[in-house]
């Protein structure tokens, strides 16, 4: 199932980098979007990127993934997985509550997509919430925090992460969920 967040994410992109997307649509003819980036002029520098520092804060718990972007669950599980955690990966809410059911031993944080066939990713906390009162959750879309609130997606506090992220940003978030 397609959910549109293709856009939303490449929209998210080039705002965080100072940019503008034109979209023009024509009936019968098609639509094209043209992206506007700011030219960078001056000498070129090698310079380190914010993401490419290795996370120090490593972590052990058990993290159930749902996110039913394969591309984005595979890369996320491989991420966690380096960071020392236990990642339990589902694509669907069904089948995370199925691997919650038939797992032994305690989860210690729910890492799913807001927006997903099935079922959103409140729902499907609430429904873990039953079987794993104590477990931690965050949540995370390609649309940003305000548009989830706004639409009532979310509660107001509730901890949240906008995709795309980098790998440091994603342990940092972490963290701050289990350790608080």
């Amino acid at each position: 199932m397609c959910t549109g967040l293709g856009l939303a994410t490449v929209y998210g992109a080039v705002k965080q980098n100072n940019g503008f997307v034109e979209v023009y649509s024509e009936l019968g003819r098609g639509t094209t979007f043209t992206v506007y980036l700011p030219r960078h002029e001056g000498k070129s520098v090698m310079a380190q990127q914010e993401g490419a520092i290795e996370p120090t804060q490593k972590g052990n718990e058990t993290i159930l993934l749902v996110e039913d972007e394969l591309t984005i669950l595979n890369i996320a599980t491989m991420i966690l997985t380096k960071q020392g955690y236990k990642v339990l990966a589902a694509n669907t809410p069904g089948e995370a509550i199925k691997l919650a059911r038939e797992h032994v031993g305690e989860i210690h944080l729910l890492m799913t997509d807001v927006v997903m066939p099935e079922m959103n990713g409140r729902d499907l906390a609430k429904n873990l919430l039953s079987m794993y009162p104590g477990i931690k959750r965050l949540f995370m879309s390609g649309y940003t925090a305000d548009v989830i609130t706004h639409h009532g997606v979310l509660d107001e506090g509730v901890y949240f992460i906008q995709k795309s992220f980098n790998m440091n940003a994603l342990t940092s978030k972490l963290r701050e969920v289990l350790d608080s």
